[in-house]
């Protein structure tokens, strides 16, 4: 598990802190979006096996919103059930003749790529789990936020493509979720101060720059983590539909600094809003700013499979 973190994200007049063991990021979905995700999640699934989204549109860009795709399956998810209770998140991976898969593609220098957000995006982490010979991956965990939370496995199964399954677990505790009406382009986190710039299309590759600065001074020494100078989760808001981004530009070599900005490009599968999550490594610290940012309504209505367009890896 990653070092617990604090982060502070600023709109305007509005201001939103969190924080969580291993993660923080920002709150947008409203409430009755959060008792509702888990249903509406599972009929954009069947929608997207059609090819559309829930409002009708090609959907080709979403991805995570169920345990199966590829023909590669989700399999023995546990979890501690209740905030506090040290435990170990469990999940196995299966093929499509149902065995357990042990071959995994090394991809942004991990074969799985854990990922875990509440339903109202207020609690975030990325991990990385380990396996062991009969293909069972595990990660000492413990929840210190209650609620309903997507898990995402990110992989690329050996000779494969890269595939992402997801699945829900609930935490027990008291839980209030929490509430944000406003996009958000700047963070505050660790005494860092990070700020978005670019606009979201849906269906068009969209260039995002992210810049980061401590006590007014740009910071030039951002390392690299996970084989880039930042790494960035994008989630769509109400369904959590997954894509997963990276920097623009040759990866760094090692021991190679970078910044004060990160170059992304991002396509929004539709309109709407997005939950971005950025992770920036500084003096071998692993830090999390978050953001909110609306995607416009592209020339073609928002549709995102245009040239041949995916979620990206």
């Amino acid at each position: 598990m990653r070092t617990p973190v604090k982060l502070g994200l600023y709109g305007g007049a509005l201001a939103v802190v969190f924080a969580a063991s291993g993660f923080a990021a920002n709150a947008i979905v409203p409430e009755d979006a959060v008792q509702d995700w888990e249903a509406a999640a599972q009929h954009e699934h069947a929608e997207e096996d059609q090819g559309m989204d829930a409002t009708g549109h090609a959907d080709h860009g979403a991805a995570g919103l169920g345990l199966e795709a590829e023909g590669y399956r989700l399999d023995g998810v546990s979890a501690p059930d209740e905030v506090g209770e040290e435990g170990t998140i469990a999940l196995t991976i299966l093929d499509p003749a149902g065995a357990p898969v042990t071959d995994f593609e090394t991809s942004h220098e991990q074969e799985l790529h854990l990922i875990l957000v509440r339903a109202d995006g207020a609690e975030f982490a990325h991990a990385h789990p380990e396996m062991d010979a009969e293909g069972e991956w595990t990660l000492p965990w413990t929840w210190e936020a209650a609620g309903a939370y997507r898990l995402y496995a990110d992989i690329v199964p050996a000779g494969g493509e890269a595939v992402t399954l997801s699945t829900t677990v609930q935490v027990a505790g008291d839980y209030s979720p929490e509430r944000f009406e406003a996009p958000v382009a700047e963070a505050s986190v660790d005494g860092f101060d990070v700020a978005l710039e670019g606009d979201l299309v849906a269906g068009e590759s969209s260039p995002v720059s992210i810049s980061v600065s401590r006590d007014g001074e740009p910071v030039d020494a951002l390392e690299p983590y996970l084989g880039a100078y930042g790494h960035l989760v994008a989630l769509r808001q109400g369904d959590l539909a997954y894509l997963h981004v990276h920097p623009q530009g040759e990866e760094p070599a090692p021991g190679e600094t970078g910044g004060p900005t990160v170059d992304f490009a991002v396509t929004a599968p539709t309109a709407g809003a997005y939950l971005l999550y950025l992770d920036f490594q500084v003096d071998g610290q692993v830090h999390t700013a978050g953001f909110v940012v609306d995607a416009a309504v592209g020339g073609h209505g928002g549709d995102a499979h245009e040239n041949g367009e995916d979620h990206e890896h």
